[in-house]
Formats: structure tokens, sequence, C-alpha cells
């Protein structure tokens, strides 16, 4: 349980709500005594605190989060004297996109375009300082009431020269198996391209409603984006342009060397969608041509087995008339 209340007092910061809880940390609403402003306050649970390498990780993280300054990405307060660890973060307004998709489902597409292009733009900034985030996805993503958008949690975020990762754990893939990369699900650090993978998800479940790929578990979801292409988007929003369902296909491309290289890549295309050219592609996605033509090729098997025993049943009685 939290070892602070609302009310408490901790350095110079006062402890007003508390957010979030989680195994790891607990998220708190608090205000700077000093300058009257608000802010989070993230505190490491004494687990966490006990466990060296979990330490590091905080550390790394805190690290990392100081590094970047960027309208869309949430900032980390610089470290000062402090009578615990703890992180102090810039206070955001607004709500999560987890929860605007499940409010609305599906978004429209110029607004879609728009929390793209804004999250796209975020990440070129983090990927020329660096930093590849390897864990972008709705829940860390917030939007505000004008539609400006801040990334935040940096947990298990990576710095691309380090040598060690700030955090690497199985647990932590498969608590979120529906927009992590196929290299990472076949256990590869990844890279920006990662990002951007990931980034290509969140517009497809923006524009659509609902994620590419589906299972009854996640191991099951992770490997059907290792095997299988994405379902058109367009077959479940007529209102995706062609462009805009090309943009799709190259941020989710299984291969990322065939991915957009860069974040600024696919602003670009975003900004300029109407030279976007359309690459052809068979029957738009060859995996769900492969999966419709197996489901025909059941019906047909199915149809035989109804109508060959018709069928010699009609040859015998015509035998037997003769």
């Amino acid at each position: 349980m939290p070892d602070l209340a609302p009310g408490d007092v901790l350095d110079h910061y006062r402890i007003d709500a508390v957010i979030a809880h989680t195994q790891m940390s607990t998220l708190y609403k608090a205000t700077d005594l000093n300058s009257g402003r608000e802010l989070a306050i993230k505190l490491p649970t004494p687990e966490m605190e006990s466990d060296p390498v979990l330490v590091e990780r905080f550390e790394r993280e805190q690290e990392i989060g100081q590094q970047l300054e960027h309208p869309g990405i949430v900032m980390t307060f610089n470290h000062e004297q402090r009578s615990r660890p703890y992180m102090a973060i810039e206070w955001v307004a607004g709500r999560l996109l987890r929860t605007v998709l499940n409010e609305e489902k599906k978004l429209s597409v110029e607004r879609a375009s728009t929390l793209a292009h804004r999250i796209c733009d975020a990440l070129d900034y983090m990927h020329k300082h660096g930093i590849v985030h390897r864990d972008l996805k709705p829940e860390n993503i917030m939007v505000d009431d004008n539609d400006q958008i801040k990334l935040i949690d940096f947990g298990i975020a990576m710095k691309e020269d380090a040598r060690r990762l700030t955090f690497v754990n199985v647990s932590s893939l498969l608590g979120t198996p529906d927009y992590i990369s196929p290299e990472q699900v076949k256990g590869a650090r990844g890279d920006q391209r990662s990002d951007i993978y990931s980034m290509g998800i969140i517009f497809y479940e923006m524009l659509t409603g609902r994620v590419p790929f589906v299972g009854p578990n996640p191991l099951a979801v992770m490997n059907e984006r290792v095997l299988n292409d994405v379902k058109p988007p367009r077959d479940l929003n007529p209102e995706i342009s062609p462009e805009l369902e090309e943009i799709l296909y190259r941020a989710l491309e299984r291969e990322p060397r065939h991915r957009y290289a860069t974040a600024s890549e696919m602003m670009w295309d975003l900004e300029h969608q109407e030279q976007v050219g359309v690459e052809p592609r068979g029957v738009r996605s060859t995996a769900h041509t492969n999966k419709r033509s197996a489901s025909r090729n059941k019906l047909l098997l199915y149809a035989a087995l109804v109508i060959v025993p018709i069928l010699l049943f009609a040859v015998m009685l015509i035998l037997s008339r003769r």
C-alpha cells in the first residue's frame, strides 16, 4: 500500500492525492510548496528500493526523462537533494489515449491523422536524442482537450548507445502484446523502428476501432504479428484513403528494414498524403487473402462431402433402373 497519504509533505512537496499504485511504484499528485506548481511524484515501493537492479532501472528512467525537453514528452525535473528516491514529473492534464479510444472506439480520419502526426513529432525528437521508448501504447500517451499529446512512462526505455537496457523482463513484454514489434517478440532489443511499428498499431486502432492482431492469449497475439499481415484497414473503415492505408502498411512492415526508417519519414507522408505512392500489394493483404482462400477451400471441401454422396446415390439409382 502507498506509504504517503494526502496532506503528507515529502521534502518541499505536499501530497494531494494518490493517482495510481503498481507493484513497483506509486504515483501521486502533489504541489511544490516553493513555487505552487502542481506536479506528479513517482515513488518506488519498498520492494523496488531493496532490489539493486530495479533501483538502477528507476535511476536510468529518471536520467532519460531529464534528457528530453519537448512539448510532446512529459518533463522530468532535474534531480535535487532528496530525503529518499523519487521522481518529480510534470503534471499533465487530460486523458489517456486509451480512455479516449474506450469511449469513442474509432476516431475520425482527420483527428487520428493529427494525433498520429503529433506522436511522430515527439518520437522523432526522442529518437534524435538516442532514446527508444519500447513501450509505446495508448496507455502511455496523454491527450488534452485540444488534442495535444504527451508521451509518458519511460520505464523500459533504452538509450541506443547503452550496453544495458533500462529494463528487460518477459512479463513486461507480455503485458502489452498488442503493440510490441515482431523483432521484440523474437527477443531483439529493438530500435527506433520498433517504436514506429507500435505507432502504426496505435494509428490502425485509432482509424478502425480495433487492433490488427487478436488471439485467445498474449502468445497467440504475438505469434499472429510474426506470421501474418494485418487485415486491410480499408475493409474496416472505407473512409481511409488508399494513401493513408499505404502509410499504415509502411509502418507495419514485419521486417524493420522495410519499415519507415525514421518517424520524420512517416510525418512527411502524413503531411503530404496526396504524394504517397500506393504500392501494388496483390489483393491488398496477402495474409488476408490466404485466410479467405483457406476459408473457401474449407467450404469447397464441406460441399464436396455433401455433393459426392448425392451424386453416387443418383448414379446407383440410374444403374438400378437399367
